[in-house]
């Protein structure tokens, strides 16, 4: 877990997910559904959803997170979480 303040996350953004947002973290509002967080990123960055996060791998406090769209009502991120955008990575 991370040391965000008092009823926040930190959200880790890497790679496109990075670039989409021009920053590598922030914190937000705890708790928050993964569907919350999906809305709220694109009300924050318009077309992350299509162009980015549907592509993307969730992890929260690094355990990997199912986004099958019945999870993602259910999922809570809490106060204190970390969670990772982690795209697509490529190897050779």
């Amino acid at each position: 877990m991370s040391d965000a303040p008092v009823h926040q996350f930190t959200i880790l953004y890497f790679a496109s997910a990075a670039t989409y947002t021009q920053k590598p973290s922030e914190k937000l509002s705890a708790p928050m559904t993964l569907a919350g967080l999906y809305q709220h990123l694109e009300e924050d960055y318009p077309g992350i959803g299509e162009k980015v996060l549907t592509s993307c791998l969730f992890t929260i406090n690094l355990d990997y997170v199912d986004v099958h769209e019945d999870k993602m009502k259910t999922t809570v991120i809490k106060e204190g979480d970390e969670v990772a955008i982690i795209p697509p990575v490529s190897s050779g």
